[in-house]
């Protein structure tokens, strides 16, 4: 069966159209994502002003993309045959969607596949851990979200990267292109380095702080 995706000899055995439109699939997305930033803000607000508003902002950050990691990308990873369902979930849809943006998901490459799973599998949880670690102020805090974001960084390098070595040509239309391709990924780079300067300079206060104080004693 024909299918939308470029390459259009892209081998796709058994392939089932998408079933929900676009509208069907991003409004439940979106909506979902406002649900839990907002109920993550609300309830980060009940500490009695113990928590700043920036940490509560990244509370909300950190609950969004590691809820988005283990529970969208998850599906993915261990989803080898989402195309083919013949009665596809939501995530299946989702990922036929996106595919249009970038062919390689429908597709299975391995290094897509490689850099989801980790993210998933790993910086999924550690997302979700960093929520905790800002509302308990452990002091693991920002070490935690530096190295998270590090990992976000770096697999955003090795998505562009591969796309660029591979021919940069996996979207059906530059809609799909700016769209999802970059426009889906681009919260992934901004903000993970926004994050990662911002606790940069944390930790190396507190150990300018820890050379003072051994200094005085000494």
């Amino acid at each position: 069966m024909a299918h939308p995706y470029v390459p259009a000899e892209l081998h796709l055995p058994g392939f089932v159209p998408l079933q929900l439109s676009q509208t069907q699939i991003l409004v439940p997305y979106l909506g979902t994502s406002v649900f839990v930033v907002l109920a993550v803000w609300l309830i980060s607000g009940r500490c009695g002003g113990r928590i700043s508003k920036t940490d509560r902002w990244l509370m909300c950050w950190w609950a969004f993309t590691g809820l988005t990691h283990i529970i969208i990308e998850g599906t993915f990873v261990f989803a080898p045959k989402f195309f083919a369902n013949k009665n596809p979930s939501y995530f299946d849809e989702v990922w036929k969607e996106y595919s249009k943006g970038d062919s390689r998901y429908v597709a299975r490459d391995p290094a897509t596949v490689t850099v989801e799973g980790i993210t998933a599998v790993l910086e999924g949880p550690a997302s979700l851990l960093a929520v905790y670690a800002i509302a308990s102020r452990k002091s693991y805090s920002h070490i935690l979200q530096f190295t998270v974001c590090l990992g976000q960084l770096y697999g955003c390098l090795v998505y562009f990267i591969t796309a660029y070595l591979d021919g940069f040509y996996f979207w059906a239309s530059p809609f799909y292109f700016w769209a999802y391709f970059i426009g889906a990924n681009s919260s992934w780079v901004v903000i993970p380095t926004l994050i990662a300067v911002r606790s940069w300079k944390r930790i190396c206060a507190a150990f300018q702080v820890e050379k003072v104080k051994k200094t005085k004693l000494g």
